[in-house]
């Protein structure tokens, strides 16, 4: 499993985005952000075409690794987000809310 994805992170006043094109497919993870230390999670797409590869499972680990350095935390209202977060234990330090 290849889990060296370029991932961008885009963030505006309140929204945020992280992305990877992989193949020409683009997946996305998108949150919203709640005051000035916590983000909730609301959505993670992949493509089909992506599926397997852990293109979701990188756009999460990005997210808590930013939301680890930035003294955020994490609500992740996304099940496929929410899923990641409960099987990586090292993950859980930033769960809020």
């Amino acid at each position: 499993m290849d889990d060296t994805f370029e991932i961008t992170r885009e963030e505006g006043e309140t929204k945020g985005r992280y992305s990877t094109v992989v193949d020409g497919h683009e997946a996305e993870m998108t949150y919203s952000r709640a005051g000035a230390t916590t983000i909730i999670i609301d959505h993670t797409g992949v493509p089909d075409a992506l599926r397997g590869r852990g293109v979701g499972q990188a756009l999460v680990r990005r997210g808590v690794e930013d939301a680890r350095a930035e003294k955020r935390k994490i609500v992740p209202l996304c099940p496929f987000a929410k899923a990641q977060i409960a099987r990586h234990p090292e993950w859980q330090d930033v769960l809020g809310g």
